[in-house]
């Protein structure tokens, strides 16, 4: 089972589950848990291999690695803690988990808060996916993932989210890498009917105005589907929940705060 960490609040029988992306973990919420353990339980967790989430021989993770078989992890978890339903906050790739999660067993899940969210790879992204795949047993990992943070976080402002996403990397094994590097081989597909299939939970888009790779086809998607909305964060970048901790907070808290 995943590695992963609680905090109860003693009246509040709302649940935030955090999702974070590929190369991260649970760390990178640091900026979030103070606020939201004030107003509702939280768990945090390290998808698998990452964080203290490292298969080891007595206890491997056996399933191929597929958008399917990570997101039942999440599910394996919130079913042994017990959790009906919670509503779910992710970022970058942890974004793609969620809607997973929500198409395949939409009444667990409350609401969704999509950071930077995944929704299309445009043309310069799916290059990037490209030239990965070619070089991902060559080339050193480290090399590939510095390359990809400064790409999709290219601005001075980005620094502090690009560091902290190599730094988790650092603890990733190669191997590790590879298998999350192979599901990009689905992830187009499941992207394309995601755009497509509006699924009537309310969710909420939480994007940087430097977005460039993804902010465009979040628009068209708040815009199309009924219960979506969208906020877009001024002289922000991909990873929003660290470049501007404060906004986010304050405009998710509201937001799921306002479900009620």
């Amino acid at each position: 089972m995943l590695s992963y960490t609680k905090h109860l609040h003693h009246t509040s029988r709302e649940w935030v589950t955090f999702v974070h992306g590929a190369g991260g973990s649970s760390s990178i919420w640091y900026k979030q848990v103070r606020e939201f353990k004030k107003h509702f339980n939280i768990l945090l967790l390290d998808l698998r291999g990452h964080g203290n989430s490292k298969p080891n021989l007595k206890d491997a993770f056996s399933d191929k690695y597929t958008f399917d078989s990570i997101t039942n992890d999440i599910v394996d978890v919130i079913d042994y803690e017990r959790i009906g339903k919670s509503h779910f906050i992710g970022i970058s790739l942890g974004t793609i988990l969620i809607r997973n999660l929500a198409e395949k067993y939409p009444h667990r899940v409350e609401s969704m808060v999509m950071g930077g969210a995944i929704m299309k790879l445009n043309f310069r992204s799916q290059v990037l996916m490209r030239l990965g795949i070619i070089f991902k047993s060559i080339v050193p990992y480290l090399w590939l993932y510095k390359f990809f943070a400064f790409v999709i976080m290219p601005n001075k402002n980005h620094k502090e989210s690009r560091s902290l996403f190599v730094r988790e990397a650092k603890k990733l094994y190669q191997k590790e890498f590879i298998r999350w590097f192979k599901l990009t081989s689905e992830i187009n597909p499941l992207l394309r009917f995601f755009r497509s299939a509006d699924i009537k939970i309310p969710t909420l888009y939480v994007m940087g105005e430097e977005d460039y790779l993804f902010l465009p086809t979040i628009k068209k998607i708040a815009h199309a589907h009924v219960v979506s909305d969208l906020f877009v964060v001024p002289e922000c970048g991909h990873v929003v929940n660290i470049e501007q901790p404060y906004v986010f907070n304050k405009t998710v808290i509201e937001y799921l705060t306002g479900l009620k």
